[in-house]
């Protein structure tokens, strides 16, 4: 989400006439945009900003923003401790951006807009993009789910979607610009509502759209993926047999206590039907592990889904208390050094099961779109199959954005391996 709205920001800067400069020593204005999901990435901002000061020291004229999720739950804490921040916007509150920064000009203090809005959804702009491969697009802003652990609806407010119309043209002219895979964000993109078209039918609209040759999405909620999905899914091509499905905990009592409103035996039927809807679907999830009062029998209860349902991957985490959210109540806090062994045991139990999944691709023939060059071995290129599989292959005489054929020869940790097939590219 976060790309998307930098993306969104440097379009208006660029619009004002601003140049985007790479080296922050050169810089008139350094924006940070932010995110508080978790602890770790606030001490990543804390950190960042007291850099930024350093510069600002030897430059006094540098105009150094806060933009962004926490913007809005640490307005305060910024503004009362870090006085060389000029400007702090909240996601809600970019369009104000030139209007801000020709106020800063006049006014002196810090500059403060972290109003939650119940429309905007930027339907109207468009980012600039550089070429690439991958276009982020997002359909719908703010999230009603109220996870306990989660502090997204208190930083970006409700759920509002956009119009199809206004996200197919902004799909039109990533196309045009060269990009071949769309990427449809929301924070419960399922969710999506917009005068009663539902996702299937925008995802149904954005396949049918000339050019597209690969079209993921993030994050859903389980509880609103259904067979007119999945059908929608298998009959377009272009759409990637892949599904990013949360399970964040494998115990019901904490399920509930997290407000995530399935069970894990309705989440272990729904993987299911998921694979039977779409054979050789990849399928990641998200695991929070120590939330407050989880036992070790209910831990051990994760680990059971996950052994039941084999993730291809998984994005895990310690459970980080964060201000405002229901979670941070309990009394009932695990300590760091639990938290940590039990992560442990999660990461390690899902190597074993991305090794076992990657391992049934070895010998054979998967599609895989050209994205960039191998980090370790130039010689190579690095791409990804639609189930979301990295391999790395040999170059031949293709270029990036070709979708080519590889055999599979290897598979190593989270990696596979192969050669191109053919001398000819599938799109």
């Amino acid at each position: 989400m976060n790309v998307s709205d930098s993306e969104l920001v440097e379009t208006l800067l660029i619009d004002q006439g601003f140049q985007k400069v790479d080296n922050p020593e050169k810089s008139d204005i350094l924006f940070v945009n932010t995110c508080s999901i978790r602890e770790h990435a606030e001490d990543k901002v804390h950190s960042l900003l007291g850099r930024y000061n350093l510069l600002k020291r030897k430059k006094p004229s540098m105009i150094i923003g806060v933009l962004g999720c926490m913007a809005q739950s640490l307005k305060n804490d910024i503004l009362e401790n870090k006085p060389y921040v000029d400007i702090v916007l909240g996601p809600d509150s970019y369009r104000r951006l030139p209007e801000i920064l020709k106020r800063h000009e006049k006014d002196e203090g810090s500059l403060v807009d972290t109003q939650l809005s119940k429309y905007e959804v930027y339907d109207d702009l468009f980012p600039r993009r550089k070429d690439g491969v991958n276009a982020w697009v997002t359909i719908m802003r703010g999230c009603d789910k109220f996870c306990t652990f989660c502090i997204v609806p208190f930083t970006r407010g409700r759920e509002r979607s956009r119009s199809v119309e206004g996200i197919v043209n902004e799909v039109k002219k990533a196309i045009s610009n060269g990009f071949s895979e769309i990427t449809l964000l929301g924070q419960n993109v399922n969710s999506y509502n917009y005068n009663d078209k539902k996702f299937p039918e925008l995802l149904d609209a954005v396949a049918k759209v000339e050019g597209v040759k690969r079209i993921r999405y993030t994050s859903p909620h389980p509880q609103d993926i259904n067979e007119e999905l999945l059908d929608i899914m298998a009959k377009h091509d272009n759409i990637c047999n892949y599904i990013h499905l949360p399970l964040q905990a494998g115990s019901n009592r904490i399920l509930k206590r997290m407000n995530r409103t399935y069970t894990k035996e309705k989440f272990i039927e729904l993987a299911e039907k998921i694979r039977t809807f779409l054979p050789g679907v990849g399928i990641s999830t998200d695991i929070i592990v120590g939330f407050p009062g989880e036992t070790e029998q209910e831990f051990n209860e994760t680990l059971e889904v996950m052994r039941k349902v084999k993730f291809d991957s998984a994005f895990t985490f310690k459970y980080s208390m964060r201000k405002g959210t229901k979670a941070i109540e309990y009394n009932d806090q695990l300590e760091e050094d639990e938290k940590q062994n039990r992560l442990t045991k999660v990461i390690e139990l899902q190597k074993f099961n991305t090794e076992q999944r990657n391992q049934s691709y070895v010998n054979r023939v998967v599609d895989v779109l050209i994205e960039k060059k191998s980090k370790r071995n130039e010689t190579k290129w690095a791409g990804r199959t639609d189930s979301n599989k990295w391999v790395i292959f040999n170059k031949l005489d293709f270029n990036i954005n070709d979708i080519v054929p590889v055999l599979i020869t290897k598979s190593k940790g989270i990696t596979l391996y192969g050669e191109i097939t053919k001398k000819v590219k599938v799109a």
